[in-house]
């Protein structure tokens, strides 16, 4: 599955459990930045996808931007830098 989000918005691969993707989402929603939320623990195949962008770690949250490229556990400024929010 192609998880490369519309232009303006990001995927954000996150757990339940993850304090760093709770901040993340909220500055988001503040800033009314949009996003796909894609937990690794309930969808298919998404632990191994993370993992293959981190160098064998599942380390959330993971970002990929419209233009394909990735970041992990990124700041709402490095966020809005790559959307040009």
């Amino acid at each position: 599955m192609d998880y490369t989000p519309e232009a303006g918005s990001i995927t954000m691969f996150s757990t339940s459990w993850c304090g760093y993707c709770r901040r993340l989402k909220s500055q988001l929603d503040a800033q009314g930045i949009g996003y796909n939320e894609v937990n690794i623990e309930q969808v298919e195949g998404t632990a191994e996808l993370v993992e293959s962008l981190n160098g064998g770690n599942q380390t959330v949250p993971t970002v990929i931007f419209p233009d394909g490229t990735t970041a992990t556990n990124p700041s709402l400024a490095e966020v809005k830098t790559k959307l040009a929010v």
